[in-house]
């Protein structure tokens, strides 16, 4: 369970391990919405939780950076695939152009929301955060300088950020 994966995160981490990944179920919920949504939810939402605070309490949570995220958001609005039963039920479609990462931790200015879209949660209106910028700043955490990490590829050195990637101060502490 993701419960357990927290607490064994916490115990590689109190051990010296420098990177853990740990996975939780799909947020993929084309369908069943309603009741998909809360039960993922009530899956991540105390154990994340609890994760951060158990790093707080042992003095470990500004030397750890959590990154709590998907590849891509959902619509804001429901979809309905149609007659098929295992589809009937309203869902959410794959959304690129807004989406909510949780950051904690490891030099991370806590208790803010950076960035803001129009009333309907389609569009991205104000501070946006481009992919590149991100991993600017999380480079950035790690101690390395993203305008000097580059990767060769077809005889070019290439930018993990790309051209445009960009520190997000305000994320910082």
């Amino acid at each position: 369970s993701f419960s357990r994966n927290c607490l064994l995160a916490r115990r590689m981490i109190e051990r010296g391990v420098r990177f853990v990944n740990i996975y939780h179920a799909s947020w993929d919920h084309h369908s069943e919405l309603d009741s998909e949504l809360r039960f993922t939810s009530r899956m991540a939402d105390r154990p994340l939780a609890a994760l951060i605070k158990d790093l707080k309490q042992r003095g470990l949570l500004d030397s750890t950076l959590i990154v709590f995220a998907g590849e891509f958001g959902r619509t804001p609005l429901g979809e309905n695939r149609g007659p098929n039963a295992k589809y009937h039920n309203t869902g959410r479609d794959h959304h690129p152009f807004a989406f909510t990462i949780l950051l904690a931790g490891g030099g991370i200015k806590g208790g803010q929301v950076i960035g803001q879209t129009d009333e309907i949660g389609w569009n991205v209106t104000q501070d946006p955060v481009h992919i590149n910028d991100l991993h600017a700043t999380l480079l950035h955490l790690f101690g390395l300088d993203h305008l000097k990490l580059t990767y060769r590829f077809q005889g070019r050195d290439y930018r993990l950020t790309d051209v445009g990637g960009k520190l997000v101060t305000q994320m910082l502490a």
